[in-house]
């Protein structure tokens, strides 16, 4: 099972929209889509309670991913889909089926009256601790959504795709995310766009002082170090189209700008094993609230 791409599934708009884009990305990768529901233990009590038998509950429970996979299956008829009920926690539970798994599919839902995405306590954790990328889909994603819209500036999934975007340190840039950015840039026949966002150093006011403005000449040097790092990328991947871009500015804004044009947005998350836990960086929670793309967190050490 190690090419299935798993979804994480509740019933909620936001895991139906997640099972509708992994069935999508299932037919580009000519995988099998496996749905997860997770029931967690009812206590005793409740369980036997009038309205919440246990044959009422183990019902509606089974319910769901069964309903799910039969309808994914009827509009996505060249994918493979099954469904599985596990018991106990939801972060644990997903993370565990993450092990056998090429890609862990989530949903997460629009903040009411704010400009951002919901991704939930559970969401957050395995995005934080899963070792195989993980995929965000808003609530409402449809297959439109991600394909450029058609002459009469419709919305049409018969277009070609919207292009790919990625985020690079050029000062060590991680193999393990921009081999997943070209991969699915190639898969979709879509451009990739590379974006390197950087800074003034903080001896900049002192130069401007003197009457120098060094912005002219960094920004030359980071071009080229972009163009540097993505060379060899290039001849790897020569039928892939790719975009350049190197910006002054704040890196989580300019990919939640640049998301809003995009099919896929790909963020990095470094790997820490250290004492105090794991935890997404800034840049990566930043793109994963408030990107309306999907996002693709990829772990990488």
């Amino acid at each position: 099972m190690a090419r299935t791409i798993t979804v994480g599934l509740d019933g909620s708009p936001e895991s139906r929209a997640a099972a509708e884009w992994a069935a999508r990305e299932a037919a580009l990768r000519q995988a099998p889509v496996r749905l997860l529901h997770v029931e967690q233990p009812v206590p005793e009590p409740i369980a036997q309670a009038p309205l919440l038998g246990a044959e009422t509950h183990q019902h509606w429970t089974e319910r769901i991913p069964r309903e799910a996979a039969e309808g994914l299956s009827l509009r996505h008829p060249g994918v493979e889909v099954t469904a599985e009920q596990r018991t106990g926690t939801p972060a644990e539970v997903l993370l565990d089926a993450a092990r056998d798994a090429e890609l862990l599919v989530l949903g997460s839902r629009a903040l009411s009256g704010l400009a951002g995405f919901l991704i939930g306590s559970v969401g957050q954790s395995v995005a934080a601790r899963a070792e195989v990328p993980v995929v965000l889909v808003r609530a409402g994603e449809q297959a439109a959504d991600e394909h450029v819209k058609d002459s009469a500036g419709i919305p049409s999934a018969a277009t070609g795709f919207r292009p790919v975007v990625v985020g690079l340190d050029t000062g060590s840039p991680d193999e393990t995310v921009l081999a997943f950015a070209f991969e699915e840039a190639r898969r979709r026949g879509a451009a990739l766009t590379v974006l390197r966002v950087w800074n003034l150093p903080s001896s900049h006011t002192y130069v401007l002082a003197a009457g120098y403005d060094p912005r002219e000449d960094l920004a030359r040097v980071q071009a080229e170090a972009l163009a540097e790092a993505l060379l060899p990328w290039r001849e790897k991947y020569p039928d892939v189209e790719v975009t350049e871009r190197s910006r002054l500015g704040s890196p989580a804004g300019l990919l939640i700008e640049a998301a809003r044009e995009a099919s896929l947005v790909v963020v990095g998350r470094r790997i820490r094993r250290g004492p105090f836990g794991v935890h997404i960086g800034a840049v990566a929670h930043a793109v994963m609230h408030h990107a309306t793309a999907p996002v693709a967190v990829v772990a990488h050490d």
